[in-house]
């Protein structure tokens, strides 16, 4: 029999599977339902499945500045994230965008250094430069990387990637406020109920009429459903008795899943200059990870529960 702790680790390991598949399956549900239907059937059904999951959190132990300030910053990502999906345009660009919005770990390190005071090693900021890097590799593709020609490839649909860096940003402030403010709670099922409720008000004042849409659509709306909510539980339970260092590893390799993923659900033409930018943003991640590791093992517990909210 497995030990409940190897057996933790290995659950808390599916989380980044099924936040790779997030690109694929929200560009999928928001293409075949539109945008506040889909959503809202999406984060509706995610409730239903954590309540029985997790249950409901208490919110009695939270303070007052975490739920006015720190849970809406997490809504502001996924409304900037499924928005920023919904306009997209493409397959490629689809995953271009997934990863704008993948810059979401280094800024969560580099933004602990204010916040919590997190101590982090010289080499944060090299590493922080080499995701970077790989984002703008990402974008550039095949053409090779030339500012004007990125800037002049961003201007054909702006606000996709401006949205997509917004909620990276926007996350990046709700795992550190998470961490100073959340007193062990996890908020996760209130985020997602919020978030049920906003792109439940905009469908209905929208005046749109049930969508209607092919199995493809219903599919991706259950399995999205089960992998988005099942990627918090997971985490939740494996950050809490499994072994974090590995976790924290893994997540930096979401970015790589989600364009396996995105190539085989919504048809995606990956080129091998994207797929190297992908892993030169998978490494500067992980050297801004590696440079807030502390040599004391309290410290370094620490330091992992960082990611407890991502």
């Amino acid at each position: 029999m497995i030990q409940p702790y190897y057996k933790a680790t290995i659950i808390g390991l599916t989380a980044p599977l099924c936040w790779g598949m997030t690109v694929g399956l929200v560009k999928d549900i928001t293409d075949s339902f539109g945008l506040s239907a889909g959503l809202a059937m999406l984060y509706g059904f995610i409730c239903i499945f954590l309540y029985f999951v997790l249950g409901l959190p208490d919110i009695r132990k939270m303070p007052l500045k975490y739920l006015i300030f720190g849970i809406p910053l997490s809504n502001l990502c996924s409304i900037f994230f499924c928005i920023s999906m919904y306009i997209s345009t493409g397959g490629v660009q689809t995953v271009e965008v997934g990863m704008v919005n993948y810059a979401w770990p280094c800024l969560v390190v580099f933004l602990s250094v204010f916040i919590n005071k997190q101590k982090a090693r010289w080499w944060l900021y090299p590493g922080m430069l080499i995701s970077f890097w790989g984002i703008m590799m990402v974008l550039a593709g095949d053409r090779g990387i030339n500012l004007p020609e990125i800037w002049g490839h961003i201007q054909e649909n702006p606000w996709s990637y401006i949205l997509a860096f917004l909620g990276a940003l926007a996350w990046g402030f709700y795992s550190n406020y998470t961490k100073a403010w959340a007193n062990g709670e996890n908020p996760t099922l209130i985020i997602f109920a919020i978030d049920f409720i906003i792109f439940s008000i905009v469908w209905l004042f929208s005046g749109e009429s049930f969508p209607e849409s092919g199995l493809h659509g219903w599919i991706s709306l259950v399995v999205g459903a089960i992998a988005l909510g099942g990627a918090y539980a997971a985490w939740n339970y494996g950050i809490s008795y499994g072994n974090m260092t590995i976790l924290a590893i893994a997540s930096y390799f979401t970015p790589v899943f989600s364009c396996l993923f995105a190539s085989v659900w919504i048809g995606a033409s990956l080129g091998v200059s994207l797929l190297f930018g992908v892993f030169v943003l998978v490494i500067g991640s992980i050297m801004s990870w590696s440079s807030t590791l502390q040599t004391s093992e309290k410290k370094h517990s620490e330091e992992n529960n960082l990611f407890a909210g991502s």
